[in-house]
């Protein structure tokens, strides 16, 4: 496999996709192989999004390869709170992204590879793509138990998920992209893909879990690298083109106009969280002060991210009436976020009665609030 990297090939990218800007036409057809020299995940999934809006595939397949740092990919109608733990992604400065297409919610990391086949819509195969990579595990390593489920997963020894799919279908084009685990963690997978909330309803689309197996327990040799090779092979093979893959920089406007936005936009509170379906979360919490167990019911209707209708029950005596609506009022139209929350309950406690005991009656509140965050 020879790899591709100088300013050159950059250049000769350049000339097969079709841009907005005048000079950029897309003159041959046939296969392309692509591999990312980021490990960004906004990065990576704003290629994705630049291929399908701006690269003619009226007569052209692409294979895109990527790996990533470790991150958190929810589908496109999924609800972070419903998928995952967010409150361990903070502590591990893991990242979380939402992606355009379907499907359920993955974790990657560098022992994790991830592929894109985009073409036009006619020619669109998901199943197709899936026996490609199977093909090229099978020739890496023929003893490995591997086949494709009517799911569209891959699975290893007829049990151990080894791959999950998503699929974005445009007007004119389309992709499906999967993961492939070869040597990712595990355990952090199996931590932050389980969500600790509580009385949370939502009607976003729920993933299926899975039990999971790294190809790298089956077969100590395999590498990600190795992988990348075989299946970059096998797709050469299948499209009858030169087995060459053009390292692409996803930071590059002059081969990527405007793709700087494409993953500014990724990143933004609005498309990661704002995004989520409307859902609720009715809980109760128990509060100890001062050798006392306190019951608290709260309620939230969440919009857009946002707090739609907030309540909390309280009895009067603990904490005033007054100060509770003041909280409620601020936290109504605000993000449904543990670091908006601690701002506002921080300048409401500036202003509440210099009183010791209704401070920590009002901090263990808040606290309290935010574990639901």
């Amino acid at each position: 496999m020879v790899l591709q990297s100088s300013l050159k090939n950059c250049l000769q990218l350049s000339c097969i996709l079709r841009t907005p800007k005048a000079g950029f036409r897309s003159t041959t057809s046939g296969g392309l192989i692509i591999q990312s020299v980021s490990h960004d995940i906004y990065q990576n999934l704003a290629v994705e999004d630049w291929i399908h809006d701006h690269m003619n595939l009226e007569n052209r397949q692409v294979l895109f390869l990527w790996r990533n740092s470790p991150a958190v990919v929810i589908g496109r109608h999924q609800n972070p709170w419903q998928e995952c733990n967010l409150r361990l992604l903070r502590q591990k400065n893991i990242k979380l992204a939402r992606r355009r297409s379907g499907g359920g919610t993955v974790y990657h990391d560098l022992g994790n590879i991830n592929l894109t086949f985009f073409t036009n819509r006619k020619k669109y195969e998901r199943m197709e793509n899936l026996k490609l990579v199977v093909r090229a595990l099978k020739a890496l390593s023929p003893q490995l138990d591997v086949h494709v489920t009517d799911r569209y997963d891959i699975l290893l020894d007829k049990q151990y998920k080894i791959s999950g799919t998503a699929a974005k279908l445009g007007r004119t084009t389309a992709y499906h992209h999967c993961t492939l685990l070869c040597n990712a963690d595990k355990f952090v997978l199996s931590s932050v893909l389980k969500s600790p909330y509580k009385g949370l309803k939502s009607n976003a689309t729920p993933s299926v879990p899975a039990s999971v197996k790294n190809l790298f327990e089956e077969d100590p040799t395999l590498t990600c690298e190795m992988l990348l090779d075989a299946i970059a092979e096998e797709y050469a093979t299948r499209h009858q083109i030169d087995h060459h893959v053009t390292l692409i920089n996803p930071a590059d406007e002059a081969v990527l106009p405007g793709i700087n936005n494409k993953t500014k936009e990724l990143q933004t509170w609005e498309w990661v969280y704002g995004k989520t379906p409307k859902f609720s979360v009715s809980t109760c919490f128990n509060m100890v002060y001062k050798e006392s167990v306190l019951d608290a019911k709260v309620h939230l209707d969440v919009k857009h991210g946002r707090v739609e209708v907030c309540n909390i029950d309280l009895p009067d005596q603990w904490l005033p009436p007054a100060l509770c609506s003041e909280l409620v009022k601020s936290l109504t139209g605000s993000k449904f976020c543990p670091s908006e929350t601690t701002t506002l309950a921080t300048a409401l406690l500036r202003v509440c009665p210099q009183d010791e005991e209704l401070h920590s009656r009002w901090s263990l509140l808040c606290e309290n609030m935010i574990t639901l965050m």
